[in-house]
């Protein structure tokens, strides 16, 4: 009787732990980025009001608008298309104020930013602004005024 190579069963396990690895993690790694990332233009109206375009094609979220009147726009070189692909430290500075929270586990995650003394959160069921819920209606304009300062 010959004897088994235990070499020969290790680099079999070995051969097939990377295959099964390689499947699992293309499988994984398509899942989480199919539905893509949000796509948030910051820009300014003709009259100079500050607005947020939010895109999310995947969902059906198209020219979600928000906009800030009485407000005072940044340079137009600090305006501009943003996608929430990759994560990074937060905070981090936007044009109209800073995101202080980004989940883009699997897109288009949890994001949340605070802008011009508002609380605006772009989650895939609801758009959150300062704590209470709106559905996502594409084409539609939420215009938020100044918060009042109560003593």
């Amino acid at each position: 009787m010959k004897g088994d190579n235990p070499i020969k069963h290790f680099v079999l396990a070995f051969l097939l732990a990377l295959g099964c690895y390689a499947l699992f993690y293309k499988a994984i790694e398509h899942r989480r980025i199919r539905k893509g990332p949000w796509e948030v233009t910051f820009t300014t109206t003709a009259t100079n009001v500050p607005t947020l375009i939010i895109n999310q094609h995947k969902l059906a979220i198209t020219n979600v608008q928000i906009a800030f009147p009485e407000q005072v726009a940044p340079s137009t070189n600090a305006l501009g298309d943003m996608k929430f692909t990759v994560p990074q430290p937060v905070p981090f500075p936007v044009p109209f104020g800073k995101c202080v929270f980004m989940d883009t586990t699997f897109l288009p995650g949890s994001i949340t930013f605070k802008l011009y003394g508002h609380t605006v959160e772009l989650l895939p069921r609801v758009l959150v602004i300062d704590q209470q819920e709106r559905p996502w209606v594409t084409d539609s304009v939420n215009t938020l005024h100044p918060l009042e300062i109560r003593p």
